[in-house]
């Protein structure tokens, strides 16, 4: 006769439950698209947490509200521009610079950044401004200095161009056109600026 029991299939055992990293990087990427789908001001701990497949305290544990989720969500997710390699044209690297920046706005966190700046109220936007600083203006006026100077070994950068305000230009173009004209940088418009802007404050 056959055990009854043995003929009963045994439960499906649950999953671990996450932890640590990996359950943050599951708040991460859902409230990264819950910011695609419903925006800043529709946003929710609750709809997040319903994203990430947990509770909504283990979102307070690491983030005292929705603003510093979605800042660390930003900072995070924002691509690094990367180093520029030597072409020995300074033309053609602060392009190439150009393009990256326009890549990391692009993609779903610059994205997400921008919708989020024109949603959210004064207290919380100069904290994402500073994600905007921090994360792409500051890294890219560091890599301009460097490649202003590199371009000054070389010879095709006069030397008194390494100057801070130089290089803000391009970062401060580029914040310019996005908040306050609310226009993406096509091709044209990034050899505009290198053309008649960049290279005629830079060159002998």
């Amino acid at each position: 006769m056959v055990n009854s029991r043995s003929s009963v299939a045994s439960p499906e055992v649950s999953p671990g439950r996450r932890r640590g990293p990996e359950l943050e990087r599951a708040i991460l990427d859902a409230a990264l698209e819950q910011l695609g789908t419903v925006g800043w001001n529709a946003l929710t701990m609750e709809g997040v947490a319903a994203g990430a497949q947990t509770g909504k305290a283990a979102l307070y544990r690491r983030w005292g509200s929705k603003a510093d989720l979605v800042a660390e969500v930003l900072r995070t997710r924002l691509p690094p521009i990367g180093e520029i390699p030597d072409s020995g044209s300074i033309r053609e690297e602060l392009r190439e610079l150009c393009v990256r920046m326009r890549g990391a706005m692009d993609t779903r966190a610059g994205q997400a950044l921008r919708a989020v700046l024109h949603e959210c109220d004064h207290a919380d936007a100069d904290r994402f401004r500073e994600v905007i600083r921090d994360g792409l203006h500051k890294p890219a006026h560091r890599l301009i200095e460097e490649l202003i100077r590199r371009g000054i070994r070389r010879g095709d950068v006069r030397p008194d161009a390494d100057s801070p305000l130089v290089s803000d230009v391009i970062p401060a173009m580029l914040m310019y056109r996005m908040k306050m004209c609310g226009s993406e940088w096509r091709d044209a418009e990034i050899a505009e600026l290198i053309d008649h802007v960049m290279v005629p404050l830079l060159r002998v």
